[in-house]
């Protein structure tokens, strides 16, 4: 009960979970299409256009948070990762923008905004900001596993001793199976990367759809929101889980 009250008390965990709700209505209208009635859909579908509008207020001083989250990337010991989170983090950050442009719009306060021009633009630069996080990811994954595999060559385990490999005819099945381990052996090790990568993955769907690049389904959408926005309470009620920085 106290992790809960604290996730509620705070601005980001009240946003998750608004966002989870959201993207269960998206997954639940899909679901329930051909069965349901037609008041039951709009009922879910207002429920999820109300909740996508309060989570506009939760958002509005992310810009902030983005901006010192970049200056927090820049000290990061790592090439890569201060080179991917930074960039990363300056996409995050016009999104941010893009999002409170938006917001003003719909709450009428401006007139002269072009809504197509700047959801096109906030689309992107989230598309940006995922697409670099996701190579961080990889990156992260790579050293895991190379240390995985270090550790096993050092320990003196002879590959003839793995009964994956033994079970295996197939060199490209063999050599995929044996991929497959070793990636899920480094992220069973690494489970703040393991969520943040499954989070950073379901989320890139969304901007891949709004942008025309791949499209996806709504229930496709809704279920991966759903699993990003579950893996973001996650790492909001056990702050330990959350992928550091530096």
């Amino acid at each position: 009960m106290d992790a809960f009250i604290r996730f509620a008390n705070q601005t980001q965990g009240r946003d998750r979970l608004f966002r989870a709700t959201q993207y269960t209505c998206m997954l639940l209208r899909y679901l329930l299409e051909p069965k349901a009635g037609e008041d039951v859909l709009m009922k879910l579908k207002k429920l999820e256009s109300s909740v996508s509008t309060g989570r506009k207020w939760f958002r509005l001083g992310n810009v902030v948070h983005a901006i010192q989250a970049t200056e927090q990337s820049i000290h990061a010991t790592d090439l890569v990762p201060r080179l991917c989170l930074t960039l990363a983090n300056l996409n995050r950050v016009v999104y941010f923008i893009c999002d409170t442009v938006l917001w003003v719009k719909n709450v009428g306060l401006a007139s002269g905004i072009n809504k197509e021009k700047w959801q096109m633009w906030a689309a992107r630069h989230y598309y940006y900001f995922l697409l670099l996080s996701l190579a961080r990811d990889l990156y992260e994954i790579s050293l895991q596993m190379a240390q995985v595999t270090h550790e096993r060559a050092k320990g003196g385990k002879s590959s003839s001793r793995d009964p994956l490999r033994q079970s295996v005819a197939d060199e490209e099945t063999e050599w995929l199976q044996s991929f497959l381990l070793l990636l899920f052996r480094s992220l069973k090790r690494h489970p703040p990367l393991f969520l943040d990568t499954v989070k950073n993955f379901c989320d890139i769907l969304i901007p891949l759809d709004q942008l025309g690049i791949y499209k996806s389904t709504v229930g496709v959408i809704g279920l991966g929101g759903l699993v990003s926005s579950v893996a973001g309470i996650i790492t909001v009620v056990y702050p330990h889980l959350k992928l550091k920085t530096c």
